[in-house]
Parts: structure tokens; sequence; C-alpha cells
């Protein structure tokens, strides 16, 4: 009986030795799972944003060539169409793995590229063919007003998303806005402040 009571610590401490091995495995096991469940949606997300973004921002190309009447309208028409099909698939990954601020970005986004495809749908003001060659009188005058907004909202919404996603998905570096870019290098004026009057 003395020679169990003797080594009784020694066989405590190797109970609790091999508690703790198991417990602290466990742990590491269970961080380790974690890191990579993250990582794995993480991937996931980013497909989704960058398959967003391309569909959107080809859906935005078409219409901005619409706008233009630089092309066949009725190609231009169709290709818009399957754009909006692909756009509308790559959205619903958008709402099923995007983070609360990214979504809300990405619907903003989604909203102002509609706005240009609305006037670019409108087309002209005239029952005739539009071959470019009718370009100049093709938009009446609050069409033509409108359009340099409209497409300075867009860019802005696109740098927002792209501000959300990095942020989202804990992307470094700097700024990727190029809203502002674009309006310095095509010499774009703004859209007016929301709530701002548009008197003449």
């Amino acid at each position: 009986m003395d020679g169990i009571a003797a080594q009784l610590p020694a066989l405590l401490g190797v109970l609790v030795g091999a508690v703790g091995t198991i417990v602290a495995t466990s742990l590491a096991d269970r961080s380790r799972w974690r890191r990579n469940q993250t990582v794995r949606w993480d991937e996931r997300r980013l497909d989704a944003y960058a398959e967003f973004a391309r569909a959107l921002k080809e859906a935005h190309t078409i219409a901005s060539r619409l706008i233009g009447g630089y092309l066949d309208r009725d190609a231009e028409l169709a290709a818009l169409a399957e754009a909006d099909f692909r756009h509308t698939l790559s959205w619903e990954n958008v709402l099923l793995l995007g983070d609360g601020p990214t979504v809300t970005a990405a619907r903003a986004w989604r909203d102002s590229v509609w706005a240009v495809e609305r006037l670019a749908r409108d087309g002209p003001n005239r029952d005739d063919a539009w071959d470019g060659s009718n370009r100049d009188d093709a938009w009446d005058g609050s069409n033509r007003d409108e359009l340099p907004g409209l497409l300075h909202q867009a860019n802005e919404a696109r740098d927002a998303f792209y501000t959300a996603a990095r942020n989202g998905l804990g992307v470094g570096g700097g700024s990727v806005a190029q809203a502002e870019l674009l309006v310095s290098r095509l010499n774009l004026p703004t859209a007016p402040p929301a709530g701002a009057s548009a008197d003449r």
C-alpha cells in the first residue's frame, strides 16, 4: 500500500500531462479548422466579388457603347441581355457569401449601372434605325445632361464596392479609387451632391 501511495503523485502527473496534451491538441485542431474555414470562405467570397464585378462592368461597358451609338444597336441590346443574365447569377453569390457592407455597396453599384442601362435602352428618341449617323440628335438635352452624372455615380459606386470588398477580405494596400481619376482625365463634370437643386 505504501508503494502505491508513493507512486500516486507520479501517476497523477502522467494523467494530468495526458489530459493536458489531449486538450491542447484538440484546441490546436479546432483553431486550425477555423483558420482553414476562414481561408476557404474568403477564397469563395473573393471569387464571388470578382465575378460580380466582371459581369457588372461588362453590362456597364455595353450600355456605354449603346449610348455612344457606335455599333449595331440590336446586337448590343442582345449582348446587354446576356451580360444582365450573368450579372443576375453572380449577384446571388454576392448575396449568399458577402458581408453586410459589401452587399450594400454592391447593391448601390448595381443600381447605378441599371440607371445607365435604362438610359441606354431608351435609345434614340425617334423611330428610325440608329446607325450612328444620327448620334448628334439622337438624345434630347435632358438625356445628354443626365449621362455624365450617371456615369460618375456608377464609377463612385464601383469604388465603394471595391473598398468594402477589400476591407471585408482584409486586403491591405492603398486606395483603388478610379472615379476622380476618370473625371480628371476625361474632363467630366462630377455628379451634383445629393439633394442639390437641379435648377438651370
